[in-house]
């Protein structure tokens, strides 16, 4: 929604929070007690009307009403400021917490301003020397000044705010959801968050369900062999970890802390070795006697993708650290992570129907399999699964996915079937019928052939799991797994394995 900031913010904040410094410490009156009150019944109220605009199906309606809240808090915490006995401190929190999670109207940058070198760099025959741990650091005017003479991240740079910006924003978006299940293990090897990004952005566009014809899978698209030596891969259930996001990250920070380790600590010939083969690194490497991935002699031992894949990778990174400075507007994305706890079997596909975009221009389904990679999203999930989602995903599930005409939409439209909608009036036309063979008939329908017997038991495959199961033979998953003892909540099988299917439609 096109919210704009409410004006004298920053004035507003540094009065009010002088009055922090000396609190009333004398006793109150009834009266001074019930005034202290009604301005808590205030805020509160002033609150859920904020937030309840967010949702508004109306967007310029909700803009105006959650401009109206923020004008009422902002007034409470004036009234705080001068009502002896009230807590300034929780309520000017309230009104800055709101502010910050409003999106700000940035407008257009000065006209004429262009950083981005917009000279033809991509034929240059070799790359200006440039050390991605320098690019990498927070020292953003160092970088600056380095880019600025490496043809190939300038490039880059320029790729990424060009013809690859929505993919770099769809990155953004998609990593922010992630952000706080795999950055951690970057931090923990002192590795750049940048990097994390940077890799995504390049592999994957953050969405963990991506796989190449080569057999790499998942957010950081790990090779199986690659991926079993780092701990990800099949977890017993079915399920490959190299999906996981918090797994992939960690094999990702170990595998390139073991590539910096053996490859003089060099950011850009251990990205090499991720994208072009850890051996090839090693022997180019070697054989150079430890020369930079931009010496001629170097680069070019490289394949052509790891010569696009190492400068990419790098100016995505820094574009993450240092947006501003290239006119970049991140979208605005709400992560406090939360679960959702099903009030009734769904799957995916219902959830992001019922869920609407409010608040996002894409809607959630990216989101809701990102945050739940072992669901697919046609896969009916019953009733009392606990999913991961955001607390703004939470809100608006329990508005439109609990009850209501949204819910019974979604669930229509999922249950549709391009066949049914298909009708036979007569019997089938033989084939060089001649003329008017394609007119309707009026006979009696024949009656159908009769129905194959319904099979008994069903040999696991790979990649199925028991709800994918319960689903191709109409069961309930419940009673599918009390029929063949696998244990809740998991409901583990395996491939090869026979499974009975008593109770089901077939």
């Amino acid at each position: 929604m096109p919210f704009r900031p409410l004006p004298a913010v920053a004035a507003f904040v540094l009065v009010l929070s002088a009055a922090l410094a000396a609190p009333d410490a004398q006793a109150l009156s009834r009266r001074d007690e019930a005034a202290v009150k009604a301005l808590q019944t205030r805020l509160d109220a002033a609150e859920k009307r904020y937030r309840d605009a967010q949702l508004a199906e109306d967007e310029e309606a909700g803009a105006a009403a959650a401009t109206a809240a923020l004008g009422e808090i902002k007034a409470v915490v004036e009234a705080c400021a001068k009502q002896k006995g009230c807590a300034l401190a929780p309520m000017l929190s309230t009104y800055e917490r709101l502010l910050e999670a409003t999106p700000q109207d940035t407008g257009e940058g000065e006209e004429g301003e262009d950083p981005i070198d917009e000279r033809d760099l991509a034929d240059a025959e070799v790359p200006a020397n440039a050390d991605a741990a320098s690019l990498l650091s927070e020292e953003g005017q160092r970088f600056v000044k380095m880019v600025q003479f490496n043809p190939a991240v300038q490039a880059g740079i320029r790729r990424w705010l060009t013809d690859m910006r929505p993919s770099l924003m769809d990155s953004y978006e998609n990593y922010r959801y992630l952000q706080q299940q795999m950055s951690p293990a970057f931090r923990r090897h002192g590795l750049p968050e940048a990097l994390l990004f940077g890799i995504m952005a390049k592999e994957s566009n953050g969405k963990v369900h991506v796989g190449s014809r080569a057999g790499a899978v998942g957010p950081l698209q790990f090779m199986p062999a690659t991926g079993r030596r780092f701990g990800l891969g099949n977890d017993g259930t079915g399920f490959d970890t190299r999906y996981d996001p918090r797994a992939s990250a960690d094999a990702a920070a170990q595998y390139l802390t073991e590539r910096m380790a053996q490859l003089g600590n060099s950011i850009e010939l251990s990205l090499a070795g991720y994208n072009g083969g850890e051996g090839r690194a090693l022997r180019v490497y070697q054989s150079s006697g430890g020369r930079s991935f931009w010496d001629i002699d170097v680069y070019n031992q490289f394949p052509a993708e790891t010569k696009d894949y190492v400068p990419m990778v790098i100016a995505a990174a820094w574009l993450y650290l240092h947006p501003r400075d290239y006119g970049i507007t991140w979208p605005r994305v709400y992560t406090r992570q939360a679960s959702i706890r099903l009030a009734q079997p769904a799957s995916l596909y219902e959830l992001t129907i019922c869920l609407g975009n409010a608040g996002s221009r894409d809607g959630y389904m990216r989101a809701l399999r990102n945050l739940n990679p072992r669901w697919e999203p046609d896969s009916s999930m019953p009733a009392g699964t606990v999913l991961g989602a955001t607390t703004w995903i939470a809100r608006l599930y329990e508005r439109h996915c609990t009850r209501g005409q949204r819910l019974q939409l979604a669930e229509q439209l999922v249950a549709s079937n391009v066949q049914s909608a298909l009708v036979r009036v007569g019997p089938p036309t033989p084939a060089g019928a001649g003329e008017g063979a394609g007119a309707p008939a009026t006979d009696a329908v024949p009656p159908p052939p009769p129905k194959p017997a319904k099979p008994r038991t069903h040999k696991v495959q790979r990649g199925e799991n028991l709800t994918t199961i319960a689903r191709k033979y109409k069961c309930d998953v419940g009673d599918l797994a009390k029929a063949n003892k696998l244990k809740a909540p998991k409901y583990a099988v395996r491939p090869g394995q026979s499974l009975s299917l008593k109770g089901c439609e077939g």
